[in-house]
């Protein structure tokens, strides 16, 4: 790095430690620390890039994002920590950062330096986390953020000044936009290379604040230093800010801000995920063909098609919708706008016993239940994150939209205005499970008070397509790895219980042996193999489950079929689409002949006595138990690693798997009486 550093800036450093290269140490760490909405996530992608990965502090449920790169020569790690306003935690997140600040984590080295990113545009509130992180008298760089939004509003801060108060180098640099980065760098391998240390200014020290004094005293210091440090003041974009709001915090216009805000951001989600999604539903279906004309028949080629391009292949497909929905999410959090959204929620969410900060995990739950639990750490009460934990997973995740669509394809084929009736309806269901439940935990299990919401209204910024994209990616990657091995493997489990054991057709009833002769002597090849299909299922580990498991599912109006699909959809609720697949006797032929070809199969279906097997109550029935059962274990174990005990995932199962049977049996009951 050959950016040359002005002395004036690195002013009251300590240089009592040896240098690393004097240690004669190699990698160091790097902690990035920061307010929420200061940028700090930001910093780091505009260093990191792609090399990023995520993973859990040793010993807790606590995510961070950390990356190697090069600085200098010098092998560097950088650790982003989840956002702190103080260094007196609240939150589990915040717990675990002043830990791994402090070098208090079990098996996680102390910080080699401390590079702490501040809001330009806010600078006196993220001030007060300043003055307590220099007093870690650990090696410390301060990135000066947004400061190309600072100066466009007319502010202007004093680095040199800034720099003196606080005790270590201060850098101007703009994340969105890669100013000031270089230098930025050069600053940290300086500092790091000669352990450069703060050095507590002298007013800090003498108002107390240094020693665990009241609040009063570090917000006092705070305001001194912004007063010294900062030159002008756009009052114009204060009252530009002032005037957005009184609308989109208003009671009433803002809750029709949001709906508006929200019916577009789902709208864009569903009409542009849809290419993609063909895109990618046609690639495994070209992929299945191929591997099924490669290979000659039998048990490898029906497990290579159908069970591992299959099950992977129905995973992949609702990736677009995840990522669509976490990258409009990353741009309403950048811009400003969910903040306000979760304060014009608060009211709502009180209602039910819920605090305003469970807005965005719900919210995110509707991409998928994973996330939306890790993301309920921002609420500080336990026994009210617990119960957004116990009801995110009734909100609808795109794992539930392919049952969704099966069912109202079956119901209304030629109805479209009906059809997306009852896929709204199906939504709606799901929010009014969520809202009741909420309200019923905070007043059995989880009774208590909900603390008031307390939330920073950050300054509207034009949000980062980069980061973004570079958020998008990362919690693509990790849906992957978590649920495509679940999936994968049930959908590998499910086709071995179809498939096995194989009755040879010699062995089947005299009278199926009878019909498969006259089909084929009629020239029938298709309908005798089908028929073939059928009867060896009956006789599969899968058909002798759902024998035995039937009488368990009658008042719901599900067949031995059915009965089998819904299990086996406990572990991963999309697995439905292909169990039916299987389960209704498609095979191979019907796997290549797509979705059309499945809807006519479940259309066509009888029962023994002749009746159709999918009637409207039938229909109803399925729709009400997706929307409420649990039927995810990758979500189970995520609420199991959340909550630190199996009893939270135990009674989510049972309570959700009761709610879902019920309503499911009344509806059913009740359409089967009206039609």
């Amino acid at each position: 790095m050959s950016v040359a550093l002005d002395q004036r800036e690195l002013p009251l450093l300590d240089r009592e430690a040896p240098s690393l290269a004097a240690r004669g140490a190699g990698e160091v760490t790097i902690a990035l620390v920061g307010n929420p909405n200061a940028g700090k996530t930001s910093v780091f992608n505009r260093l990191t890039g792609l090399r990023a990965k995520t993973a859990n502090f040793p010993g807790t449920t606590v995510e961070h994002r950390r990356a190697t790169l090069a600085i200098d020569e010098r092998w560097t790690t950088l650790i982003d920590l989840p956002g702190v306003y103080s260094l007196q935690p609240s939150t589990p997140d915040e717990q675990v950062a002043c830990d791994a600040l402090a070098g208090r984590l079990p098996g996680v080295a102390p910080p080699d330096l401390i590079l702490l990113v501040v809001d330009s545009t806010n600078l006196e509130r993220n001030l007060f986390l300043a003055s307590q992180v220099v007093e870690l008298h650990r090696p410390t760089v301060v990135a000066l953020n947004f400061c190309d939004v600072a100066e466009k509003q007319g502010i202007e801060v004093d680095v040199a000044e800034l720099s003196g108060w606080l005790g270590c180098p201060v850098v101007k640099v703009s994340a969105r936009t890669g100013r000031g980065i270089d230098v930025l760098l050069a600053t940290i391998d300086r500092t790091v290379h000669e352990q450069l240390r703060p050095r507590i200014h002298p007013e800090l020290a003498a108002c107390g604040a240094c020693h665990g004094c009241p609040h009063s005293a570090r917000f006092a210091w705070a305001e001194r230093v912004r007063t010294a440090s900062v030159r002008g003041e756009d009052r114009r974009h204060g009252r530009l800010t002032e005037a957005v709001d009184r609308v989109l915090t208003h009671r009433v216009a803002g809750l029709a801000c949001f709906a508006a805000v929200m019916a577009l951001t789902f709208l864009l989600i569903f009409w542009a995920a849809t290419f993609p999604m063909e895109l990618i539903d046609g690639l495994f279906g070209l992929a299945g063909e191929v591997v099924g004309r490669w290979l000659p028949a039998g048990d490898l080629n029906s497990l290579l098609t159908h069970g591992v391009i299959g099950g992977v292949g129905g995973m992949l497909v609702f990736l677009p919708q995840i990522c669509l929905l976490f990258f409009m999410l990353a741009l309403l959090e950048d811009s400003g706008y969910m903040a306000r959204a979760a304060f014009v929620m608060d009211r709502l969410m009180h209602r039910v016993g819920l605090p305003g900060k469970a807005f965005v995990p719900l919210l995110s739950a509707h991409a998928c239940a994973i996330p939306a639990i890790m993301s309920t750490r921002v609420i500080e009460d336990r026994r009210d994150r617990l119960a957004t934990i116990m009801v995110i997973p009734l909100l609808t995740c795109s794992a539930r939209i392919p049952v969704y669509a099966m069912v109202t394809a079956l119901l209304f084929p030629a109805a479209p205005l009906k059809a997306a009736a009852l896929f709204c309806g199906a939504y709606g269901l799901g929010i009014a499970a969520a809202l009741a439940m909420a309200w019923l935990f905070k007043r059995t299990l989880l009774k208590g008070p909900v603390r008031p919401l307390v939330i920073e209204l950050p300054n509207y910024r034009m949000p980062s397509l980069r980061n973004a994209l570079l958020l998008t990616f990362d919690r693509a990657m990790a849906f992957v790895k978590t649920a495509g091995t679940t999936i994968l493997a049930i959908s590998l489990v499910l086709w071995a219980l179809a498939n096995y054991p194989n009755t040879p057709p010699h062995r089947l009833p005299a009278d199926v042996q009878t019909r498969v002769t006259e089909l084929t002597a009629a020239g029938d090849e298709a309908g005798a193999r089908h028929l073939l299909e059928q009867a060896s299922l009956e006789r599969s580990f899968a058909g002798r489950l759902g024998r035995r498991i039937q009488p368990l599912f009658d008042p719901l109006g599900f067949d031995w079929k059915m009965s089998v699909g819904v299990l086996t959809s406990f572990a991963a609720r999309e697995v439905i689409v292909s169990s039916t697949a299987v389960l209704y006797g498609l095979g191979s032929e019907g796997a290549d002949q797509g979705v059309d070809s499945l809807l006519d199969s479940l259309r066509t279906a009888r029962r023994p006595d002749g009746t159709p097997v999918f009637t409207t109550a039938t229909g109803l029935s399925l729709l009400v138990f997706y929307v409420l059962a649990m039927q995810c274990l990758p979500t189970q174990a995520i609420t199991r690693r959340e909550t630190g005990a199996w009893k939270w995932p135990l009674v989510q199962l049972a309570y959700m798997t009761a709610l879902a049977y019920l309503a499911a049996m009344a509806t059913y009951q009740a359409a089967s009486a009206l039609t």
